[in-house]
């Protein structure tokens, strides 16, 4: 009977289902990943794309794939604002998060040590004061040694790449890196690119963290908006006897803190590392972790409540919100005034033939595309005038002269005529001439 009781037991199926402290538990690891992996590709589709660029050939801010001029200060003015307006309200909400999760610098210096650990061993940390790497006996080999110099110097070369993106167009960056001849190029680029790998080189390999706790000025200025209630790693100390004093979270920081007592200005980057290794262990033990990130004042018991943290923070948006709203305001009139193209006319003094009048025309196109444009002359009689061309074709931006000849035919007086020029995308430009005649 036995046997037939244990056969009906074994027949239902067992379901496993995880304890209560499992759930609602984040890891912040691989979501971090996912955001630096996606801010270094946006620092490489920014220039690709046009929406942001410097052109050196033409002295010129490229901005959405337009050339931008003095005249467009709109534009560029309101874009500004509306960045510095985003960025003051992101450190007055989640302080130095930036750093921990879209510094490409700090994502490097992660890398870094990843590369270090793996080749070396755990305890090969790089430090500037002067003690040498504690490298793993099985792997102080020429070749550990060789791969990892070999890694740094592939990945300096490679994100050295980068800033020539934001001032050449990706193709003259294919000629530089096939080393195929192009005019485009400065002669000196070569150069200038190797002093951008030397710089990333050492500061993959040496300065790592080191320089965003000590020398970055950036971060010196998020301090400048932080508050109280900025986002922040909160120790639960009420639960302290459940701690054991491990030092899990110590040895996970990377930043080489203690997170169990963060200051409202420490070197935390908000990473989250320390979040997930205090869970990952009190998990095992069917607990929670005793650190977590919360909005509010930093004190060891809860005297508020979220909302009223959350009109703290509001209600430091009060100068922040004219700010956005005239960066807004003034890129969207920016964009809608914007003007593709430039047409200007100015006399020009000639020595070969006194008896007429002779103007320049200069048309420029400020997109970085096709265009061609007609010209014409209104309010003079079709004999008295003569234009070296009336069609204009640009390959991309550029400038181009076009020359009026008034002939000597006109009566004395004064004649105004207007210079106009027609696109084939729509745009129509006009510029008022005054012309008198002895």
């Amino acid at each position: 009977m036995s046997t037939g009781i244990n056969k009906t037991l074994s027949s239902i199926p067992i379901k496993v289902i995880r304890s209560g402290a499992n759930k609602g538990v984040s890891n912040f690891r691989w979501k971090r990943r996912t955001v630096q992996i996606a801010i270094l590709l946006l620092l490489v589709i920014i220039p690709v794309s046009g929406l942001f660029r410097i052109d050196p050939e033409n002295g010129a801010l490229v901005v959405l794939g337009w050339q931008i001029w003095f005249a467009d200060f709109f534009l560029i003015s309101g874009l500004w604002i509306m960045l510095a307006s985003a960025l003051v309200a992101l450190y007055s909400v989640a302080g130095t998060v930036f750093c921990g999760w879209a510094c490409p610098q700090n994502t490097l210096a992660e890398w870094a040590n990843h590369m270090t650990h793996k080749l070396l061993g755990k305890r090969a940390e790089v430090s500037l004061s002067g003690a040498a790497p504690k490298v793993a006996a099985a792997k102080n080999k020429v070749l550990n040694w060789s791969l990892l110099g070999l890694s740094f110097l592939l990945a300096a070369m490679l994100f050295a790449l980068v800033p020539l993106l934001y001032f050449y167009p990706p193709d003259v960056v294919w000629s530089f890196i096939t080393l195929r001849p192009d005019t485009r190029l400065a002669g000196s680029l070569y150069w200038i690119y190797s002093v951008w790998v030397m710089i990333i080189l050492l500061d993959i390999s040496v300065l790592r963290h080191f320089w965003c706790r000590f020398a970055c000025v950036y971060k010196v200025w998020q301090h400048s908006f932080k508050t109280k209630e900025t986002l922040h790693v909160v120790y639960d100390t009420t639960r302290s006897d459940a701690c054991e004093k491990c030092n899990y979270c110590v040895t996970t920081c990377f930043i080489k803190l203690d997170p169990r007592k963060t200051e409202m200005y420490d070197s935390c980057i908000n990473c989250g590392d320390c979040i997930d290794a205090c869970n990952s262990l009190q998990n095992k033990k069917g607990n929670t972790g005793l650190l977590r990130f919360e909005l509010g004042q930093r004190e060891s018991v809860k005297t508020r409540r979220f909302r009223d943290n959350s009109m703290s923070l509001l209600s430091r948006f009060h100068w922040i919100i004219p700010f956005a709203a005239l960066g807004i305001i003034l890129f969207s009139w920016g964009v809608w005034s914007y003007q593709p193209y430039h047409l200007a006319v100015g006399y020009l003094a000639t020595n070969h033939n006194q008896s007429a009048r002779e103007y320049r025309i200069e048309v420029s196109s400020k997109r970085y595309r096709p265009a061609e444009l007609n010209l014409s002359v209104e309010g003079l009689p079709q004999d008295a005038y003569s234009l070296s061309k009336r069609k204009v074709s640009f390959e991309s931006v550029g400038r181009t002269s076009v020359f009026l000849s008034i002939l000597p035919k006109l009566h004395h007086g004064l004649y105004p005529f207007v210079v106009a020029a027609h696109s084939t995308d729509g745009w129509t430009g006009r510029f008022d001439v005054q012309l008198f005649v002895e």
